[in-house]
């Protein structure tokens, strides 16, 4: 049945789940508002409605709601915050320019085309007033490095705006996020995708994208110097171990410590040829461990900006219960509240310390 024409009650017959394997929406669920609306929002067109009698085995459904579970879910559940949304049609846009800047360096289109891109994402943040993303939801190609540079300029936007940037640095971030990786359309395939480890000269060799793709768009005159020096400097660190000048923190332009932290992050939920994508759960807690490399303030903001278990969705503890996911907190990220679907408990796994022992799996 299309999307548009779901009503409330209907029984869903097929699982609903993020690019990350979260649960969303379970197989026999009774769908409601909050369910439907979601659908929406992933651009989900149809989906697979239950008619008639049961005729399958009852323990491939997922259990219900208990109905103290139910009562708490509509008790404590508070939306999440407005979240980035992408329309198809935009998506296809988008996917289209970024595939051509990629493969065209040298396009005399290429800052029309990029600040089209840009403009784009800028309305959907603006659009319903986003400050946050749920980037499983973002997906607009298959192709890594398209994937890739519009996921770090969506979360680099929204951190810049959470840090209470103006909008035109939010604008120049996006641009900045889009071109960061420029510089590996100059480096051969068969070492930017080699399956196994890298030699010596190989790493040297990738990490050279940095300041071929300074080069490639400073060559321009059409970006500013913020921009350009973001893209130059998105793989150094606080510290000074990054490249490829090895400058500490005060050498650092900002939108580069921002860039670099949604860089780490993205890279690491990202299956490649060389490596298996980490879970989000792992890459955040990776990210949080990396504060002597990473700027703290965009850490923050960044940490504050990603929801990893959208409300809505169902989740496994430790403990071995299935529960619901009912509000998430900005200054815990990895720790929403949650309600057991069969003992109606509520966890709130941020703040209640007879919970600390409990994770979401």
């Amino acid at each position: 049945m299309r999307t548009r024409d779901l009503r409330k009650g209907m029984r869903i017959d097929q699982e609903i789940k993020n690019s990350w394997g979260h649960s969303l929406i379970v197989r026999g669920s009774y769908l409601d508002e909050y369910q439907i609306e979601a659908l929406k929002k992933l651009n989900i067109n149809g989906v697979y409605i239950r008619e008639g009698e049961d005729d399958e085995d009852p323990s491939s459904v997922a259990e219900p709601a208990s109905a103290i579970a139910k009562n708490n879910i509509a008790k404590y559940r508070e939306a999440d915050p407005a979240k980035v949304s992408l329309s198809v049609s935009v998506k296809k846009r988008i996917s289209e320019g970024i595939q051509h800047l990629y493969s065209d360096t040298n396009n005399p289109h290429f800052a029309q085309t990029t600040t089209t891109i840009t403009s784009d994402l800028m309305r959907a943040i603006d659009d319903n007033a986003a400050i946050a993303v749920d980037i499983s939801a973002l997906k607009t190609s298959d192709e890594y490095t398209f994937k890739h540079s519009v996921d770090v300029a969506t979360m680099s936007m929204i951190v810049a705006k959470n840090m209470q940037m103006s909008q035109q640095d939010v604008y120049n971030i996006g641009i900045a996020g889009l071109l960061h990786d420029m510089g590996k359309s100059k480096i051969p395939l068969n070492i930017l995708n080699k399956p196994g480890r890298l030699t010596d000269d190989e790493f040297a060799i990738i990490k050279e994208h940095s300041l071929l793709g300074y080069r490639i768009i400073k060559e321009k005159n059409e970006f500013n110097d913020s921009i350009c020096f973001a893209v130059l400097q998105h793989h150094e660190k606080m510290n000074g171990s990054g490249y490829p000048m090895g400058v500490g923190s005060d050498k650092i332009v900002p939108y580069a410590k921002i860039l670099s932290v949604v860089d780490v992050y993205d890279a690491l939920v990202t299956e490649r040829p060389y490596k298996k994508a980490f879970s989000q759960r792992t890459a955040v807690e990776m990210v949080m461990s990396m504060s002597g490399e990473l700027d703290i303030t965009a850490m923050r903001s960044f940490l504050s900006s990603v929801i990893l278990y959208p409300v809505d969705s169902t989740v496994e503890l430790s403990n071995g219960e299935k529960a619901r996911v009912v509000k998430n907190s900005a200054l815990s990220v990895l720790r929403p509240t949650v309600v057991g679907l069969q003992s109606g408990r509520v966890y709130n796994l941020a703040e209640d310390l007879s919970c600390a022992n409990i994770v979401i799996l």
